[in-house]
């Protein structure tokens, strides 16, 4: 093997080998390891998807992708996609900067259950908030309905259409902008307020010279990771905008796959780039803007006292809770719990009947609450047992080479899952060799997912190897232990809690979706994004709402199983910690 240099790839950790000409076996060993893993999860469909773009017949044809991405319902689609998802931004920032105020830096009460209150809505799938809001409003709502405020009959619902599109982006996607705040504000040290304090400052003069340019890195992130959450959400658009014909580019691709099948796909891969562009050029942005964040970190947190506006803003935080958190989940409660849809929610009314209907009765409900089970589970367990070597393989690296392979990983988690679908469906068409083709089974669903969520599983348990001291391991090597055997019997126990919350991570991704699989499932194999969505287009409101609240269940036991872990987590694992 010819002689090369490691300086680059080796950890800071093997000083030695970095001045070695040759790479030893085991470091070539987690080269190939890493390269393999990223390839196959992330570059492999990102690559077909654009081979199929730009070259449909292995012939570059860049005229023929201009037309298909420049038609007037494509062009129409684009504008719908930017418009929502930047306003959903600003609204975003809007909502989730106020509470990472208030979280951050006050001594607001109750600061921890309302930041975990704010983060639900990222927590619960798009197409179940966009379902609780749906029956929040309207003359059909059973909860309007209850309470004897119910808009007249005939009265349009107000959230359907370009508006309410805006709003439950703004709604689902503050909490991201939350989270993203909430890490800058907590590194703002004491002593630049207590200074600014003694210079006489008031607190709105403090917050616009001392707090606002120091955080303006962090807004910029914020808004560019809640810009690129716009743009790749598909199931708020889907139910409120399909309904009057408002296609955003996720939809319009749904819509045109739905009619035309894969007879469309050069079409439907042009498009699916255009949206993978949009989003990586956000994330780019949002890279940017946290190259400048952090350089002031240090010394105790920033603190401000509210005075006498303490209790006031305390209650305003919260009616903005129930408005935005805890009304849309007890309409879709109340939908659940009627007969149908329409009916007052009374004693005489209320019943069980749509749970047991859907959980005990309907073959495609029940079918669906299997698949996403066992094909989240399946992923969750594939993804926890194979972060651990690859956690340990990318630890070899160099801080500059693992920050890379790490993004590339985030790939498919960064862009949009319409457009993960659609590179899924070009790689596993066809038939392969030996096990044949993926398409229209329950696999290439199960593939979609390790794609999209390995990130979830590598990210928690590459920060808990970082925090192992490297005396174990190299202790254990002085012993005559291998490599394999050092990382089963040091490591891996070692970051258990880590790989065990991002299964759960990952399984809650999973189970929840409906992006991915509404282009990738077949007869027989249904999601319960798929059926909710279904559901809810056939009519049958009252069952889709006891499937959602199901979900709901499910989602807030994982959040408190993971709640539970969370002493025994690295730092950051968990965002509302």
């Amino acid at each position: 093997m010819a002689s090369i240099h490691t300086a680059d790839i080796a950890g800071p950790h093997s000083a030695g080998a970095i001045r070695a000409t040759r790479l030893k076996p085991g470091r070539l060993a987690a080269i190939c390891w890493v390269v393999a893993v990223v390839g196959l999860l992330s570059l492999l469909p990102i690559g077909r998807l654009l081979l199929a773009a730009i070259a449909p017949g292995w012939e570059l044809d860049l005229a023929a992708f201009a037309g298909r991405i420049t038609t007037t319902a494509a062009l129409k689609a684009t504008w719908h996609t930017l418009d929502t998802a930047f306003f959903g931004a600003l609204l975003a920032i809007a909502i989730g900067a106020p509470f990472a105020l208030a979280v951050a830096l006050t001594d607001m009460p109750g600061r921890r259950p309302l930041g975990f209150l704010l983060l639900l809505p990222l927590m619960i799938a798009p197409q179940v908030t966009a379902l609780s809001w749906l029956h929040l409003f309207g003359p059909s709502s059973a909860l309007l309905n209850a309470l004897g405020i119910a808009p007249p009959p005939g009265t349009p619902n107000p959230v359907i259409g370009r508006e309410g599109i805006i709003l439950l982006y703004g709604v689902q996607h503050a909490p991201i902008v939350f989270v993203t705040l909430r890490v800058g504000l907590a590194r703002i040290p004491r002593d630049f307020v207590e200074a600014a304090r003694a210079a006489g400052a008031s607190t709105p003069h403090l917050l616009l010279t001392i707090v606002l340019p120091l955080m303006r890195p962090y807004l910029l992130a914020a808004s560019a990771l809640a810009f690129v959450s716009g743009v790749g959400n598909f199931g708020i658009p889907a139910l409120l905008g399909l309904p009057v014909n408002y296609l955003t580019l996720p939809t319009l691709i749904y819509r045109q796959m739905s009619s035309f099948g894969p007879g469309v796909l050069p079409q439907m891969a042009s498009l699916s780039v255009v949206i993978a562009a949009l989003a990586l050029a956000g994330v780019a942005m949002q890279a940017l803007a946290a190259r400048d964040a952090g350089r002031y970190s240090g010394g105790l947190p920033a603190r401000l006292s509210l005075g006498r506006w303490r209790w006031p803003l305390t209650a305003l935080a919260w009616a903005a809770i129930l408005l935005m958190v805890v009304l849309p989940a007890l309409a879709l409660g109340s939908t659940a719990l009627v007969p149908s849809f329409g009916l007052k929610l009374t004693f005489e009314t209320a019943t069980l009947a749509n749970f047991a209907e859907v959980l005990t009765r309907q073959a495609a409900t029940m079918r669906a609450f299997r698949n996403s089970t066992l094909l989240s589970a399946a992923a969750a367990i594939i993804l926890a047992f194979g972060a651990i070597p690859f956690a340990v393989a990318l630890d070899r690296f160099s801080a500059r080479w693992r920050r890379g392979a790490q993004a590339a990983l985030e790939l498919p988690y960064a862009v949009p899952g319409i457009t993960l679908a659609i590179a899924c469906i070009l790689l596993f068409l066809r038939p392969l060799p030996l096990i044949g083709s993926l398409y229209a089974t329950a696999w290439i669903i199960l593939v979609a997912y390790l794609m999209r969520f390995a990130t979830f599983a590598a990210r928690p348990v590459a920060t808990a190897i970082r925090q192992i001291p490297r005396d174990l391991d190299e202790a254990a090597a002085a012993a005559g232990a291998g490599a394999l055997r050092r990382m089963w019997t040091i490591t891996a126990p070692l970051v258990a809690p880590a790989a065990v919350a991002g299964a759960l991570l990952v399984f809650m991704g999973a189970f929840n979706e409906l992006t991915v699989s509404a282009l990738l499932w077949s007869g027989g194999n249904e999601t319960l994004g798929v059926i909710l969505f279904s559901l809810e287009e056939a009519g049958l409101a009252a069952h889709a709402a006891a499937i959602a609240v199901s979900t709901i269940v499910a989602v807030v036991l994982i959040l408190g199983l993971l709640d539970r872990l969370s002493g025994r987590l690295p730092a950051g694992v968990l965002p509302w910690r």
